[in-house]
């Protein structure tokens, strides 16, 4: 059985979704970020880069959400597109576009507008344009289409899925109405039962979430430095 390395972020709720619209079983392991359990010698066993996910499939470690995705995908052989060279390009493309600039300048955003130290204007305007950037082509893209790969709903919307929940807190609360058709997909996934079972898995456990002293130090180890300085 599968063994799941969780957090109630962006990138490990895609791989829960994934495993509730399948329906393959696995056992739920609570990482929480802010104590800093991702730190352990236990997990970075697991993912070396102290990130969650991460997940056991036997004796196969699997990290990177990205690469989970496509792990599954293969293994399990659902929500993915008939197995052609023109269909796979097209899902690794946007899955690749979801791993190197919607989640990473996300991410970024998130850090300078909400966490990082002054002075901090060109970092904000940055990611902030980033992203913006990236949410709408992908915004453009499914003006025409009502899944990422056209008619089929798969494993491509269920990774934009992940970071999609976020974009008010990533943009702003009126973020909405630049991205009307990233809002249409968002909508229509969280109404499948299983996306609210994936969401419903973070009540399971207890993570901390406020971000004091102690949780700036395990998430963001980068400022220690500039301390030292």
């Amino acid at each position: 059985m599968i063994k799941f390395y969780f957090h109630p972020s962006p990138n490990p709720l895609k791989i829960a979704l994934y495993l509730e619209e399948t329906g393959e079983p696995y056992e739920l392991v609570a990482v929480d970020t802010r104590k800093g359990e991702q730190h352990s010698d236990a997990f970075k066993a697991i993912n070396p880069n102290a990130k969650t996910p991460a997940m056991l499939d036997g004796d196969i470690r699997v990290f990177d959400s990205n690469a989970m995705l496509i792990y599954l995908a293969e293994k399990i052989g659902k929500f993915v597109p008939a197995d052609t060279p023109a269909n796979k390009a097209e899902m690794y493309s946007w899955l690749m576009f979801v791993a190197t600039g919607i989640g990473p300048y996300c991410g970024q955003a998130v850090h300078f507008k909400h966490f990082a130290p002054e002075p901090k204007d060109y970092a904000v305007n940055r990611y902030d344009f980033e992203a913006w950037r990236h949410w709408q082509i992908i915004n453009e893209h499914l003006s025409g289409q009502p899944y990422m790969l056209g008619t089929q709903y798969s494993v491509v919307d269920m990774s934009v899925w992940g970071w999609a929940r976020v974009v008010p807190r990533v943009l702003g609360a009126d973020a909405w109405q630049k991205l009307p058709h990233v809002k249409r997909l968002l909508d229509e996934i969280n109404a499948r039962p299983a996306a609210q079972r994936a969401e419903a898995l973070q009540t399971k456990f207890t993570f901390k979430t406020e971000v004091d002293e102690d949780a700036r130090k395990m998430l963001f180890p980068s400022n220690e430095r500039l301390k030292k300085a």
